[in-house]
């Protein structure tokens, strides 16, 4: 088939070169403009650029896929089919209504849970021990399509964004290529969602990121892993902002801890070789990887050592007076 394929992250990257090994035809690359990455600011292209460059595909990258000179360039192309992953802006029904064969979607969730931009952090923000994948015919709504094909995937208990991410690309892609298949054949019969079960998995902002030391533990274990390895759970230390990725429910069986009463956020425990334990809300919470601020990822134990953090210690949600 001919087709015009739109996305951005390394998400997406896998459903474009899976494409091409099945003998497809890409008309061109829709990604993202180039953003300054880094404490430079020089700009960077996106991993569906730089996978389209050394596929030596043809590349747009508008600014804005509203504006009339990308439907021209667009209708221009004659694709028979659009396929968007992770690509970052809404289709117009302009785009929507150009290719014979309409427009799809792959989605790292099992629809209608988690529509939107960042399925997998909340996911695993959220505790869930399912996901998936949804290849969606697109419409004008939020990922509101009927859906084609689904194919759900178990969450481990060790996964975080980079583990879970890497799986649902892969299954992703196999998936988007028997979607492809069937509409290439007009073999398909799309499914409609129901709108009553929908859940949301909107856009992550810096408060997202903040831990709040109120919250349970298993609700902060979920938390760290919803932002590992990226954006980054953070809290604040006597060393600055620290960024938190790792951590497990503590309950102190085999060390002979005695609970007690301690503000959340107070360190009540550092334990060699293994991190240091945090009060919160409801439990205690071992950490096990930290970025301290101007400082690179490293185990809680390297920072307790680096840091000289102690018991009584505290981590709060905004900068701590020296």
């Amino acid at each position: 088939m001919r087709i015009v394929f739109m996305g951005t992250p390394e998400f997406a990257v896998p459903s474009l070169k899976k494409l091409m090994e099945e003998g497809h035809l890409i008309a061109a690359v829709v990604t993202q403009p180039d953003r300054p990455k880094g404490r430079g600011k020089k700009k960077h292209p996106s991993p569906v650029k730089e996978a389209a460059l050394k596929l030596d595909l043809p590349i747009l990258q508008p600014v804005s896929i509203k504006k009339p000179e990308f439907f021209d360039q667009l209708e221009q192309l004659e694709p028979e089919l659009i396929v968007t992953a992770a690509y970052g802006q809404i289709l117009p029904v302009s785009v929507l209504d150009l290719p014979d064969k309409g427009c799809i979607n792959v989605h790292a969730s099992l629809l209608p849970a988690y529509r939107g931009a960042a399925p997998i952090h909340w996911a695993l923000m959220h505790g869930e021990k399912e996901t998936g994948v949804t290849i969606m015919k697109m419409d004008a709504g939020m990922d509101t399509g009927d859906i084609i094909l689904q194919e759900p995937v178990p969450i481990a208990s060790k996964d975080n964004v980079a583990t879970l991410h890497e799986k649902l690309a892969d299954i992703g892609s196999d998936l988007l290529i028997q979607a492809v298949d069937l509409i290439r054949l007009d073999e398909f019969a799309g499914i409609p969602q129901d709108h009553s079960q929908a859940s949301y998995a909107p856009l992550l902002t810096k408060d997202h990121e903040r831990i709040d030391w109120d919250q349970t533990a298993e609700n902060l274990v979920n938390h760290f892993r919803g932002m590992n390895p990226w954006p980054g759970a953070h809290t604040y230390a006597q060393s600055g902002l620290l960024k938190i990725y790792e951590g497990e429910v503590y309950t102190g069986e085999g060390d002979g801890f005695i609970a007690r009463e301690d503000q959340p956020g107070t360190i009540v425990r550092v334990i060699h070789g293994r991190g240091f334990v945090v009060a919160v809300g409801s439990g205690y919470v071992l950490v096990r990887k930290v970025k301290p601020q101007n400082s690179r990822a490293m185990s809680a134990d390297e920072y307790v050592r680096g840091y000289r953090i102690q018991e009584g210690d505290l981590l709060a949600d905004q900068t701590i007076s020296q």
